[in-house]
Protein backbone atom coordinates (compact mmCIF):
# COMPACT_ATOMS: atom_id res chain seq x y z
CA UNK A 1 0.00 0.00 0.00
CA UNK A 2 2.81 2.44 0.67
CA UNK A 3 4.93 1.83 -2.47
CA UNK A 4 0.92 2.85 -4.33
CA UNK A 5 0.92 5.53 -2.57
CA UNK A 6 4.79 6.93 -2.73
CA UNK A 7 4.16 6.44 -6.52
CA UNK A 8 1.71 8.07 -6.91
CA UNK A 9 3.91 11.58 -5.30
CA UNK A 10 7.16 10.64 -7.27
CA UNK A 11 8.70 10.03 -10.55
CA UNK A 12 10.46 6.72 -11.77
CA UNK A 13 14.05 7.54 -12.87
CA UNK A 14 17.00 5.99 -14.76
CA UNK A 15 20.34 6.55 -13.62
CA UNK A 16 24.06 6.40 -15.36
CA UNK A 17 25.94 5.88 -12.46
CA UNK A 18 29.38 6.99 -13.94
CA UNK A 19 33.06 7.41 -12.90
CA UNK A 20 33.15 10.74 -14.90
CA UNK A 21 29.59 11.73 -15.24
CA UNK A 22 26.23 10.98 -13.62
CA UNK A 23 23.12 11.56 -16.21
CA UNK A 24 19.87 10.99 -14.49
CA UNK A 25 16.12 10.58 -17.05
CA UNK A 26 12.93 10.78 -15.49
CA UNK A 27 10.20 8.92 -16.67
CA UNK A 28 7.78 10.87 -19.05
CA UNK A 29 10.01 13.93 -18.85
CA UNK A 30 13.81 13.08 -20.08
CA UNK A 31 17.23 13.86 -19.19
CA UNK A 32 17.14 16.28 -16.69
CA UNK A 33 20.79 15.98 -14.95
CA UNK A 34 23.99 15.86 -16.58
CA UNK A 35 27.03 16.71 -13.73
CA UNK A 36 30.35 15.40 -12.99
CA UNK A 37 30.26 12.56 -10.56
CA UNK A 38 32.24 14.61 -8.10
CA UNK A 39 31.18 15.65 -4.29
CA UNK A 40 32.93 17.92 -2.00
CA UNK A 41 32.55 17.28 1.52
CA UNK A 42 33.44 19.15 4.77
CA UNK A 43 35.60 17.22 6.87
CA UNK A 44 35.37 19.13 10.18
CA UNK A 45 31.56 19.40 10.03
CA UNK A 46 31.20 16.21 7.56
CA UNK A 47 28.47 17.76 5.75
CA UNK A 48 28.40 17.69 1.68
CA UNK A 49 29.20 21.23 0.57
CA UNK A 50 28.43 20.51 -3.01
CA UNK A 51 27.74 18.02 -5.81
CA UNK A 52 28.47 18.12 -9.52
CA UNK A 53 29.44 20.94 -11.41
CA UNK A 54 29.60 23.07 -8.37
CA UNK A 55 31.89 20.79 -6.45
CA UNK A 56 34.11 20.01 -9.63
CA UNK A 57 34.73 23.43 -9.29
CA UNK A 58 36.54 23.03 -6.42
CA UNK A 59 39.15 20.21 -7.35
CA UNK A 60 42.43 21.11 -6.67
CA UNK A 61 40.78 24.86 -5.29
CA UNK A 62 39.99 23.54 -1.74
CA UNK A 63 40.96 24.49 1.54
CA UNK A 64 42.74 21.52 4.13
CA UNK A 65 39.29 20.90 5.50
CA UNK A 66 37.44 20.59 2.36
CA UNK A 67 38.07 17.51 -0.19
CA UNK A 68 35.99 17.24 -3.54
CA UNK A 69 36.29 13.18 -4.33
CA UNK A 70 34.91 11.29 -6.81
CA UNK A 71 33.24 8.28 -4.90
CA UNK A 72 33.03 6.01 -8.05
CA UNK A 73 36.17 4.78 -9.34
CA UNK A 74 36.88 2.51 -12.00
CA UNK A 75 33.20 2.49 -12.47
CA UNK A 76 32.11 0.49 -9.19
CA UNK A 77 31.69 2.40 -5.65
CA UNK A 78 34.88 3.02 -3.32
CA UNK A 79 33.27 5.98 -0.89
CA UNK A 80 29.45 4.26 -0.38
CA UNK A 81 28.37 7.01 2.59
CA UNK A 82 29.21 9.75 -0.25
CA UNK A 83 27.93 7.92 -3.06
CA UNK A 84 24.77 7.55 -1.14
CA UNK A 85 24.77 11.43 -0.62
CA UNK A 86 25.36 12.05 -4.06
CA UNK A 87 22.72 9.91 -5.34
CA UNK A 88 19.88 11.26 -2.84
CA UNK A 89 20.89 14.81 -4.54
CA UNK A 90 20.01 13.71 -7.69
CA UNK A 91 17.04 12.05 -6.85
CA UNK A 92 15.77 15.27 -4.84
CA UNK A 93 17.12 17.27 -8.09
CA UNK A 94 14.93 15.06 -10.06
CA UNK A 95 11.69 16.44 -8.30
CA UNK A 96 12.45 19.78 -7.56
CA UNK A 97 9.65 20.45 -9.75
CA UNK A 98 6.92 18.33 -8.37
CA UNK A 99 5.07 18.97 -4.73
CA UNK A 100 7.01 15.48 -3.63
CA UNK A 101 7.63 16.43 0.00
CA UNK A 102 9.52 12.50 0.63
CA UNK A 103 10.48 11.48 -3.37
CA UNK A 104 10.55 7.22 -3.50
CA UNK A 105 10.84 6.77 -7.04
CA UNK A 106 11.58 3.63 -9.07
CA UNK A 107 15.01 3.74 -10.30
CA UNK A 108 17.25 1.91 -12.92
CA UNK A 109 20.76 1.85 -12.46
CA UNK A 110 23.21 1.62 -14.99
CA UNK A 111 26.32 -0.65 -13.95
CA UNK A 112 29.84 -2.09 -15.54
CA UNK A 113 29.43 -5.58 -17.05
CA UNK A 114 31.03 -8.38 -15.22
CA UNK A 115 30.97 -6.81 -11.16
CA UNK A 116 31.03 -8.33 -8.70
CA UNK A 117 27.99 -9.63 -6.53
CA UNK A 118 29.50 -7.36 -3.52
CA UNK A 119 29.87 -4.57 -6.07
CA UNK A 120 26.37 -4.53 -7.15
CA UNK A 121 24.74 -5.13 -3.76
CA UNK A 122 27.08 -1.96 -2.65
CA UNK A 123 25.18 -0.22 -5.80
CA UNK A 124 20.99 -1.04 -4.81
CA UNK A 125 21.93 -0.13 -1.40
CA UNK A 126 23.04 3.47 -1.94
CA UNK A 127 20.27 3.84 -4.16
CA UNK A 128 17.43 2.48 -1.16
CA UNK A 129 19.36 4.52 1.48
CA UNK A 130 19.23 7.28 -0.89
CA UNK A 131 15.36 7.28 -1.24
CA UNK A 132 14.69 4.34 -4.19
CA UNK A 133 11.46 2.08 -3.09
CA UNK A 134 12.82 -0.08 -5.67
CA UNK A 135 16.15 -0.20 -7.69
CA UNK A 136 17.02 -2.34 -10.71
CA UNK A 137 20.05 -3.02 -12.24
CA UNK A 138 21.17 -2.99 -15.66
CA UNK A 139 24.84 -3.53 -17.08
CA UNK A 140 25.72 -0.63 -18.90
CA UNK A 141 26.52 -2.53 -22.34
CA UNK A 142 22.88 -3.67 -22.57
CA UNK A 143 21.39 -0.38 -21.44
CA UNK A 144 23.20 1.55 -24.08
CA UNK A 145 22.18 -1.16 -27.27
CA UNK A 146 18.86 -0.12 -25.26
CA UNK A 147 19.57 3.46 -25.57
CA UNK A 148 20.35 3.64 -29.56
CA UNK A 149 17.33 0.64 -30.32
CA UNK A 150 19.31 -2.18 -31.48
CA UNK A 151 17.61 -5.49 -31.62
CA UNK A 152 18.39 -6.43 -28.02
CA UNK A 153 15.75 -8.87 -27.94
CA UNK A 154 16.08 -10.36 -31.49
CA UNK A 155 18.07 -13.56 -32.78
CA UNK A 156 20.68 -11.09 -34.02
CA UNK A 157 24.00 -10.71 -32.59
CA UNK A 158 25.07 -6.59 -31.77
CA UNK A 159 28.42 -5.21 -29.94
CA UNK A 160 28.04 -2.45 -28.43
CA UNK A 161 31.46 -1.06 -26.72
CA UNK A 162 31.19 1.67 -24.29
CA UNK A 163 33.76 3.40 -23.03
CA UNK A 164 32.99 5.57 -20.09
CA UNK A 165 35.54 7.48 -17.89
CA UNK A 166 36.73 4.62 -15.42
CA UNK A 167 35.53 1.21 -17.64
CA UNK A 168 35.67 0.20 -20.96
CA UNK A 169 32.52 -2.28 -21.51
CA UNK A 170 32.42 -4.39 -24.68
CA UNK A 171 29.48 -6.69 -25.05
CA UNK A 172 27.69 -8.92 -27.63
CA UNK A 173 24.23 -8.84 -27.43
CA UNK A 174 21.51 -11.20 -28.94
CA UNK A 175 18.13 -12.46 -27.27
CA UNK A 176 18.16 -10.07 -24.17
CA UNK A 177 21.42 -11.26 -23.00
CA UNK A 178 24.98 -10.93 -23.19
CA UNK A 179 26.70 -13.75 -24.92
CA UNK A 180 30.56 -12.79 -24.19
CA UNK A 181 32.17 -9.70 -23.08
CA UNK A 182 35.23 -7.89 -21.60
CA UNK A 183 35.23 -5.27 -18.91
CA UNK A 184 38.87 -3.17 -19.04
CA UNK A 185 39.44 -0.88 -16.38
CA UNK A 186 41.16 1.52 -19.22
CA UNK A 187 39.18 4.05 -20.51
CA UNK A 188 38.58 8.14 -19.99
CA UNK A 189 40.51 8.32 -16.33
CA UNK A 190 43.41 6.15 -18.24
CA UNK A 191 43.56 8.20 -20.84
CA UNK A 192 43.96 11.16 -18.84
CA UNK A 193 46.77 10.02 -16.83
CA UNK A 194 48.78 8.91 -20.27
CA UNK A 195 49.04 12.40 -20.86
CA UNK A 196 49.80 13.74 -17.17
CA UNK A 197 52.71 10.95 -17.20
CA UNK A 198 53.53 12.21 -21.35
CA UNK A 199 53.75 15.91 -20.08
CA UNK A 200 56.03 14.48 -16.80
CA UNK A 201 58.41 12.42 -18.86
CA UNK A 202 58.95 14.43 -21.85
CA UNK A 203 58.69 17.68 -21.00
CA UNK A 204 59.31 17.72 -17.06
CA UNK A 205 56.11 19.34 -16.76
CA UNK A 206 53.70 18.29 -14.05
CA UNK A 207 49.58 18.69 -15.22
CA UNK A 208 46.29 19.26 -13.27
CA UNK A 209 43.87 16.26 -14.15
CA UNK A 210 41.35 18.78 -15.48
CA UNK A 211 44.38 20.20 -18.19
CA UNK A 212 44.82 17.12 -19.25
CA UNK A 213 41.10 15.85 -19.99
CA UNK A 214 40.92 19.26 -21.82
CA UNK A 215 44.23 18.18 -24.05
CA UNK A 216 42.74 15.03 -24.50
CA UNK A 217 39.55 16.24 -25.90
CA UNK A 218 40.87 19.28 -27.78
CA UNK A 219 43.83 17.19 -29.81
CA UNK A 220 43.30 14.26 -28.81
CA UNK A 221 43.09 11.00 -31.34
CA UNK A 222 43.88 7.11 -31.91
CA UNK A 223 44.47 7.49 -35.80
CA UNK A 224 46.47 9.86 -37.67
CA UNK A 225 44.54 13.16 -38.59
CA UNK A 226 43.93 14.69 -42.35
CA UNK A 227 45.05 18.31 -40.60
CA UNK A 228 47.89 18.66 -37.73
CA UNK A 229 46.18 20.16 -34.47
CA UNK A 230 48.37 21.75 -31.52
CA UNK A 231 47.57 22.72 -28.08
CA UNK A 232 49.23 24.55 -25.06
CA UNK A 233 50.21 22.42 -22.35
CA UNK A 234 50.61 24.49 -19.42
CA UNK A 235 51.57 23.53 -15.60
CA UNK A 236 54.29 23.75 -13.15
CA UNK A 237 57.60 23.13 -14.09
CA UNK A 238 59.34 20.08 -11.78
CA UNK A 239 62.87 21.95 -12.39
CA UNK A 240 62.11 24.98 -11.03
CA UNK A 241 58.51 24.58 -9.71
CA UNK A 242 57.53 27.55 -12.19
CA UNK A 243 54.86 27.85 -14.09
CA UNK A 244 55.81 26.34 -17.80
CA UNK A 245 53.38 26.74 -20.92
CA UNK A 246 54.32 24.17 -23.65
CA UNK A 247 52.88 23.53 -27.43
CA UNK A 248 52.23 19.95 -28.69
CA UNK A 249 50.58 18.80 -31.40
CA UNK A 250 48.31 16.24 -31.93
CA UNK A 251 51.08 13.30 -33.04
CA UNK A 252 52.88 13.78 -29.47
CA UNK A 253 49.22 13.29 -27.53
CA UNK A 254 48.71 10.08 -30.38
CA UNK A 255 51.62 8.49 -28.84
CA UNK A 256 51.13 9.41 -24.87
CA UNK A 257 47.34 7.55 -25.80
CA UNK A 258 48.94 4.51 -28.09
CA UNK A 259 49.40 2.03 -25.75
CA UNK A 260 45.70 2.60 -23.44
CA UNK A 261 43.91 2.44 -26.93
CA UNK A 262 45.44 -0.61 -28.07
CA UNK A 263 44.62 -2.12 -25.11
CA UNK A 264 41.10 -1.55 -25.50
CA UNK A 265 41.71 -2.76 -29.37
CA UNK A 266 43.19 -5.93 -28.10
CA UNK A 267 40.03 -6.60 -26.02
CA UNK A 268 37.23 -5.71 -28.47
CA UNK A 269 39.03 -8.61 -31.21
CA UNK A 270 39.11 -10.99 -27.89
CA UNK A 271 35.45 -10.71 -27.36
CA UNK A 272 35.04 -11.49 -31.38
CA UNK A 273 36.95 -14.25 -31.49
CA UNK A 274 35.14 -15.68 -28.13
CA UNK A 275 31.71 -14.98 -29.86
CA UNK A 276 30.30 -17.44 -31.57
CA UNK A 277 30.46 -17.98 -35.60
CA UNK A 278 26.61 -17.33 -36.28
CA UNK A 279 26.33 -13.91 -34.11
CA UNK A 280 29.85 -13.04 -36.16
CA UNK A 281 28.03 -13.09 -39.28
CA UNK A 282 25.27 -11.29 -37.92
CA UNK A 283 28.21 -8.56 -36.43
CA UNK A 284 30.00 -8.28 -40.30
CA UNK A 285 26.45 -7.69 -41.25
CA UNK A 286 25.33 -4.81 -38.79
CA UNK A 287 28.66 -3.78 -37.27
CA UNK A 288 29.87 -2.80 -33.92
CA UNK A 289 28.83 0.44 -32.03
CA UNK A 290 30.92 2.81 -30.13
CA UNK A 291 29.14 4.90 -26.88
CA UNK A 292 30.82 6.99 -23.79
CA UNK A 293 32.88 9.64 -23.84
CA UNK A 294 35.55 7.83 -25.48
CA UNK A 295 33.84 7.18 -28.41
CA UNK A 296 34.36 10.67 -29.33
CA UNK A 297 38.24 10.26 -29.31
CA UNK A 298 39.23 11.06 -32.92
CA UNK A 299 39.62 8.03 -35.46
CA UNK A 300 39.03 5.65 -32.59
CA UNK A 301 36.17 3.89 -35.02
CA UNK A 302 38.94 4.07 -37.99
CA UNK A 303 41.85 2.04 -35.63
CA UNK A 304 38.88 -0.12 -34.33
CA UNK A 305 37.40 -0.96 -38.30
CA UNK A 306 41.33 -1.21 -39.83
CA UNK A 307 41.97 -3.81 -36.47
CA UNK A 308 39.01 -5.55 -36.99
CA UNK A 309 37.78 -5.32 -40.61
CA UNK A 310 34.09 -4.82 -38.62
CA UNK A 311 32.05 -1.32 -40.35
CA UNK A 312 32.17 0.54 -36.61
CA UNK A 313 29.57 3.49 -36.29
CA UNK A 314 29.70 6.13 -33.46
CA UNK A 315 26.59 6.17 -31.68
CA UNK A 316 24.21 9.15 -32.11
CA UNK A 317 24.89 11.41 -28.81
CA UNK A 318 26.95 8.20 -27.43
CA UNK A 319 27.80 10.41 -24.08
CA UNK A 320 23.35 9.78 -23.26
CA UNK A 321 23.04 6.30 -24.76
CA UNK A 322 23.11 4.59 -21.51
CA UNK A 323 20.93 6.73 -19.53
CA UNK A 324 18.31 7.14 -22.64
CA UNK A 325 18.54 3.18 -22.26
CA UNK A 326 17.35 3.03 -19.12
CA UNK A 327 14.77 5.58 -19.62
CA UNK A 328 12.99 3.16 -22.10
CA UNK A 329 13.41 0.04 -19.54
CA UNK A 330 11.38 2.75 -17.06
CA UNK A 331 8.72 2.99 -20.06
CA UNK A 332 8.20 -0.57 -20.54
CA UNK A 333 9.96 -2.01 -17.65
CA UNK A 334 7.39 -5.58 -17.63
CA UNK A 335 8.55 -7.18 -21.03
CA UNK A 336 12.44 -5.68 -21.01
CA UNK A 337 12.61 -7.03 -17.39
CA UNK A 338 14.39 -10.07 -18.73
CA UNK A 339 17.08 -7.44 -19.75
CA UNK A 340 17.81 -6.55 -15.71
CA UNK A 341 20.84 -7.84 -13.45
CA UNK A 342 21.60 -8.00 -10.06
CA UNK A 343 19.50 -9.21 -7.18
CA UNK A 344 16.31 -6.72 -6.46
CA UNK A 345 14.43 -8.99 -8.89
CA UNK A 346 13.55 -12.45 -9.77
CA UNK A 347 13.45 -14.17 -12.99
CA UNK A 348 10.36 -15.50 -14.62
CA UNK A 349 11.26 -18.30 -16.39
CA UNK A 350 10.05 -19.26 -19.84
CA UNK A 351 7.87 -22.41 -18.62
CA UNK A 352 6.16 -23.60 -15.43
CA UNK A 353 6.82 -26.18 -13.83
CA UNK A 354 4.56 -29.11 -13.63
Amino acid sequence: MFNKLFGLFSKDIGIDLGTANTLVYVHGVGIVINEPSVVAVNHKTGQVVAVGAEARKMVGRTPAHISAVRPLQEGVISDFDVTEEMIRYFIQRAHKETFSFLPRPRVVIGIPSEVTEVERKAVEDAAKNAGAREVYLVEEPMAAAIGIRLPVQEAIGSVVVDIGGGTTDIAVISLGGIVTSRNLRIAGDRLNSDIIRFARDEYKLLLGERTAEDIKIAIGSAYDLKEPMQAVMRGRDLATGLPKEIVVDDSEIRRALRHSVANIVSAIKETIEATPPELVADIMAGGMSLVGGGALLRGLDLLIQAETKIKVKVADDPLTAVVRGTGVILEDLDSLRNVLAGTDYKRVPQQASS
